[in-house]
């Protein structure tokens, strides 16, 4: 069906999306080539919400005229008017001859008819072509629009023995300079940060990316069920942050507000006293916009959030160091009396990042 031409072109596509994966949000960050006479003739991607899509910025990027051109794009074409007007009806007026899309957008507002509003302007439309590659690409935006959440990571540092930090608490640095850059890196493409109330309460985290450049910063988020939060935390400097809570203290609400802060009331947990529920919080997440959502916290809300079912990925930084067994584990999970209780992500990517090896697994859906 497709060529091996089609695949190339659209392989520059899906290369293009990483000049918006950082800064789209809440938007996919689309990638799109426009082809014409085997020669590409314009290029463009959607860096920011409510500034020109990919196929837009492609058609402006023209070298020549676009009619009877091929525009390869990562994502169905949209067909409605949000703060830009559709891109299938630009495709339409540029007079295209032929449109490739990796995946049908889920959104409601546009699935399957941007495809519908090109095919009834006479213009080819096929899709599918490296559809795998566009899903892992634009993860965070389809796992919103299938499932009401964002895609949610958890970062860590261990050392070999699976331990987060000494008795005492100390775990400044269990990595070297290089994992901890590739951690900024990792904040810079996240939509939020989230944290619980005792990681503040015990490492006054910033949560910012500031070892590598970065256009915006991502929303903090913070899970405080009593409101316990400092109003001296470094949390509360800078842009604002969200913090969810099941606490009805006015005045601890008020306070916080005060200072900036969003205060969100979530549902307390069926089971666990006083605290909130986490596959509630998953989904105001994804209610506020968020696509990808980095946690970095402590053993217990990490175990917590695995044990909720609202955890896809862990991203997990080993040191070459030992603790040993009074130290800090990686994860507060309940006793499981067989093998086949446990958790079995599924290791996808192995790379040294300076001295420190990082794992990535996912969580099998």
């Amino acid at each position: 069906m497709f060529s091996a031409e089609d695949h190339v072109f659209m392989s520059r596509a899906l290369a293009l999306t990483v000049h918006g994966r950082d800064t789209s949000t809440p938007n996919p960050s689309v990638g799109c080539v426009l082809v014409k006479g085997g020669r590409v003739i314009g290029e463009g991607w959607h860096e920011e919400a409510g500034l020109p899509h990919a196929e837009a910025n492609a058609l402006a990027a023209a070298t020549e005229s676009p009619e009877g051109a091929t525009a390869y794009v990562t994502l169905e074409p949209c067909s409605h008017t949000g703060r830009t007007p559709p891109c299938a009806d630009a495709l339409v007026k540029a007079k295209v001859a032929r449109v490739v899309a990796a995946l049908e957008d889920p959104n409601p507002k546009v699935k399957g008819q941007g495809a519908a509003r090109l095919r009834e302007a006479g213009i080819r439309y096929e899709s599918g072509l490296m559809e795998a590659q566009a899903r892992e690409v634009h993860r965070g935006f389809l796992w919103r629009m299938t499932r009401g959440r964002p895609w949610m990571r958890i970062k860590s540092a261990a050392t070999l023995d699976g331990r987060i930090a000494l008795a005492n608490g100390e775990s400044k640095w269990i990595t070297g300079e290089a994992a901890r850059r590739d951690v900024h890196a990792l904040r810079a493409r996240s939509c939020a940060m989230l944290t619980g109330i005792g990681t503040v309460l015990r490492d006054d985290p910033q949560l910012t990316v500031r070892d590598v450049p970065a256009k915006r910063q991502p929303r903090r988020v913070l899970i405080d069920s009593r409101l316990d939060l400092p109003l001296q935390a470094r949390l509360l400097q800078g842009e604002p942050i969200l913090v969810f809570t099941a606490s009805d203290d006015a005045a601890k609400r008020r306070r916080l507000e005060d200072l900036g802060a969003e205060v969100v009331s979530a549902p307390a947990d069926p089971v666990k006293a006083g605290k909130t529920d986490l596959a509630a919080i998953a989904r105001l997440l994804g209610e506020h916009g968020f696509n990808e959502v980095t946690v970095e916290t402590g053993a217990k809300l990490n175990g917590s959030l695995l044990a909720a079912g609202v955890i896809d990925e862990i991203v997990l930084y080993l040191a070459p160091m030992l603790f040993g067994e009074t130290a800090q584990g990686l994860f507060a999970l309940p006793e499981f009396t067989a093998l086949g209780e446990a958790p079995r992500p599924r290791l996808v990517d192995t790379r040294y990042v300076g001295a420190d090896l990082r794992l990535t697994l996912r969580m099998e859906t």
